[in-house]
């Protein structure tokens, strides 16, 4: 029976043992995702989808905590960049726009933390542009890469599986105002979102 009691204890411990160095493991990998880059990575990445001339003097934000959205550097050519999350691990996305556009971005942003769900930002943001609360500009640019998680590349300053879009605010904008298309269409520009504070010409490298 001694002896019984002994393997059964070996047993327990070992068992013990093995759940520890899976939580460990497992914290590990996880904060192994969630690392934050230092702020030259971060930068170099968020305006990777801008002109090359135009990367230098973008304004960037990004994180030195996590979660927290700040300025890593202040700019002077009215662009604005963001930075990858590193809470998203799913994926890769930086996205840089033009500074008139910043209240309309920072909204959707704040309205996310407020936990509201991503079908109806658009449905506050909208109203607020209506009723003259939330400014849109007459038009702006928007630049995107989005790819597979762990794309970018800080040594090539590169994201290879990465797609870039360009796009170009035009609030209110209808087919027949611009003479765009509303269908999607392969190596052409078309109008998405017509007639709304969020139209904007699309220019995607492919479908």
């Amino acid at each position: 029976m001694l002896s019984l009691s002994i393997a059964a204890s070996r047993c327990v411990v070992s068992s013990a043992l093995s759940l520890t160095a899976l939580l460990v493991a497992t914290h590990t990998v996880t904060a192994q995702s969630t690392a934050i880059p230092n702020p030259a990575t971060q930068i170099a990445a968020a305006t990777l989808p801008l002109p090359e001339a135009m990367r230098a003097n973008a304004t960037v934000l990004g994180y030195r905590t996590a979660g927290k959205l700040e300025t890593l550097r202040k700019g002077s050519n009215g662009m604005t960049c963001l930075a990858h999350n590193p809470a998203d691990v799913d994926r890769f996305h930086v996205a840089c726009y033009h500074d008139s556009l910043e209240p309309f971005m920072a909204r959707g942003r704040e309205l996310r933390a407020q936990g509201v769900k991503a079908s109806q930002i658009d449905t506050v943001r909208f109203s607020e542009v209506e009723s003259g609360k939330l400014k849109m500009p007459n038009s702006g640019a928007l630049y995107s890469l989005t790819g597979p998680a762990g794309d970018f590349d800080a040594v090539k300053v590169a994201a290879p599986k990465s797609r870039l879009l360009f796009v170009v605010y035009l609030p209110g904008a209808t087919q027949q105002s611009t003479g765009l298309s509303t269908v999607p269409l392969v190596g052409q520009p078309w109008l998405m979102l017509p007639g709304t504070p969020k139209a904007h010409i699309m220019f995607v490298q492919s479908m």
